[in-house]
């Protein structure tokens, strides 16, 4: 039997939680049923050496996001694949006025984000006018299925809700390697929390949260790196923190989430939050704000963590002291993770709908 070509296609200018979903996918979907082509903008950060040998990759030679549809959409034309997989939102919204033209490819959009949320330029949120184009939308969470449907008008049936899956085989590597960080000192209480430094990832709050907690014996750890790096430094040192330590992007994140007492999600918003399964599959309990974005979906109440308001500081606070004096097995929390979001179980669910679309 002929293989169906999927085609995927990405930034490539990061590797952030887009792009690793996209990075287990192709390692691991039936590369006997289908031919992968990954395309990127540019390959920037995204490890192409790790992909499996039947991946072909091809880089587009672009940067900007509105000018890919010019480069990837005559390759279409020309190459008819079978299925077209866009793996970033705001690509797929640029995207969705042309696929009437292209009959001869099914195309799917993962969304990334709560669109009305993340989408605030009133010139990208016209194009989700067409955005019922697409065969089938993927969704990460409950929350991003009820914002396309009463936000931007998109038919349910459209919709296939599918979460984040997490590769504990690769996870478990990365922690046997890990060694407890040189910052993680006695006898100080160490929390962690993970992403790029902008005003979605909610640091800001963390910070006043953390402004309470000068006087215990706390350490947060901010693992990333990104554009509000300045204001957020500035506001450490404005408010005398010297409890908080900036660690930059790590290659090898885990380690500081092995023996973490504590993870923190301090978001305004999330799509489905890589960081948070992944903590729970390294054992670590978390303490999540309450934000849109499948953070109920993921926290099983007093099992893998809790959900607070971090805009009330002074509760957030409490509550945090509260679980670092709590002792937390890390085999129920794992379980839980792995229960619900392991990948062959999530793999199964985009396998059925690549069949659905090729049948």
């Amino acid at each position: 039997m002929m293989k169906k070509k999927v085609y995927f296609l990405l930034p490539g200018l990061t590797f952030g939680g887009a792009e690793r979903i996209i990075f287990t996918l192709l390692n691991h979907l039936d590369d006997e049923k289908y031919d992968f082509t990954l395309f990127l903008f540019e390959n920037v950060d995204f490890p192409t050496s790790q992909l499996r040998p039947t991946i072909k990759v091809r880089e587009l030679g672009i940067k900007r996001i509105r000018f890919s549809i010019f480069k990837i959409l005559p390759i279409i034309y020309k190459e008819k694949p079978d299925i077209f997989f866009s793996g970033w939102g705001e690509i797929s919204a640029f995207m969705s006025p042309f696929i009437p033209l292209l009959k001869k490819t099914k195309f799917i959009s993962r969304e990334t984000n709560v669109v009305s949320q993340h989408v605030t330029k009133k010139e990208i949120k016209v194009f989700y006018n067409f955005y019922n184009n697409f065969q089938r939308i993927i969704a990460q969470s409950d929350d991003m299925k009820q914002d396309l449907i009463e936000n931007f008008n998109i038919k349910e049936k459209k919709i296939v809700k599918i979460n984040n899956p997490v590769d504990f085989d690769f996870i478990n590597a990365r922690l046997e390697i890990s060694v407890k960080p040189e910052s993680f000192k006695e006898p100080y209480k160490n929390v962690v929390a993970i992403g790029n430094l902008s005003s979605r990832k909610g640091f800001d709050n963390l910070l006043k949260v953390f402004s309470r907690l000068m006087h215990e014996n706390i350490l947060l750890h901010i693992l990333g790196d990104g554009d509000d790096k300045e204001l957020l430094y500035t506001m450490k040192e404005s408010l005398g923190l010297k409890n908080v330590i900036f660690h930059g992007k790590q290659e090898n994140p885990y380690q500081f989430l092995k023996y973490a007492d504590l993870f923190i999600l301090s978001s305004r918003y999330e799509g489905f939050p890589n960081v948070l399964l992944e903590a729970g599959a390294c054992g670590t309990f978390s303490l999540a704000n309450n934000c849109p974005g499948g953070i109920n979906e993921i926290i099983q109440h007093g099992i893998n963590g809790e959900i607070a308001n971090i805009e009330n500081d002074e509760d957030f606070a409490r509550k945090m002291i509260t679980l670092l004096q709590q002792n937390h097995d890390r085999e129920p929390i794992k379980n839980s993770i792995r229960s619900r979001f392991s990948k062959n179980i999530i793999l199964d669910k985009y396998e059925k709908v690549l069949a659905d679309l090729v049948k």
